[in-house]
């Protein structure tokens, strides 16, 4: 999900072009795992740190090669601890502070070209359906990727009650009125059709950033995608794609 025309996910494609690599051989993804393909490759080790594996695959997959998971609950190690995890897995230990201290202040460094945001609050919401609404909390990538950026959450996220394991809270449509205060509203869409049954909710449509067209949205499947993952090649591949996309919600806000 996100990829271009090469069927690779573009910051991947790019990269590894420009080191001048050979593209890595992809499998399908999702629930289901391609054991068949996995095992043709011959892995020195399966990475899985961000990823949902069961118990049951994670038995297949160890017996293929050494396996690292993720240490807690599926999808929700934060960005600084794969890059932990991954760097102990391939004994690579004295690279991982550089990784993380260049990712810190490619953001840092594109927040201080614009002071301004520092004034601005957010909340970064989702629908997974009709009537649904859910607010992404602080600690989410996406939602850290934005902070980190300058731009302050708003308050009122800190008082929802977390999904267990999702780093949301599901408020439903109905209090979409808790949002008011929010000088912008981050969020994304599947395509232009599902934008516009979003979009077309009242209650949804009644929020005041969202009425007002201070909305940070896409519909890039890429985009989307890399701006929900903090890592060495998503960050400086969103950073010039958000920053305009920002600037213009900053700017019909009115701050």
């Amino acid at each position: 999900w996100g990829s271009d025309k090469s069927g690779y996910l573009p910051w991947i494609n790019e990269a590894v072009k420009k080191s001048g690599d050979k593209l890595p051989k992809q499998f399908t993804g999702g629930e289901e795992i391609d054991f068949e393909a996995i095992t043709e490759l011959e892995p020195d080790v399966i990475l899985a740190p961000w990823s949902g594996i069961t118990q049951k695959q994670y038995d297949v997959l160890k017996d293929i090669a050494p396996t690292v998971a993720y240490p807690d609950q599926a999808w929700s190690t934060d960005w600084d601890q794969q890059i932990d995890i991954i760097g102990k897995a391939l004994g690579r230990t004295e690279d991982t502070n550089g990784l993380k201290t260049k990712i810190e202040k490619q953001l840092a460094d594109a927040a201080a070209t614009r002071p301004h945001y520092k004034d601005v609050t957010f909340s970064y919401i989702y629908n997974s359906g009709p009537g649904t609404l859910g607010v992404f909390k602080p600690e989410e990538q996406r939602v850290k990727m934005v902070s980190s950026l300058g731009l302050k959450v708003d308050p009122v996220v800190n008082g929802f009650k977390e999904t267990p394991g999702t780093d949301s809270a599901l408020i439903g449509l109905e209090n979409a009125e808790k949002l008011k205060d929010s000088d912008l509203v981050f969020t994304f869409y599947t395509d232009a059709k599902n934008r516009k049954e979003i979009e077309g909710q009242k209650l949804y449509g009644e929020i005041p950033a969202i009425k007002k067209g201070a909305v940070v949205a896409s519909n890039d499947n890429s985009f989307v995608t890399a701006s929900s993952i903090i890592n060495p090649l998503t960050v400086p591949w969103t950073i010039e794609r958000y920053l305009p996309l920002i600037d213009k919600a900053v700017k019909t806000a009115g701050k």
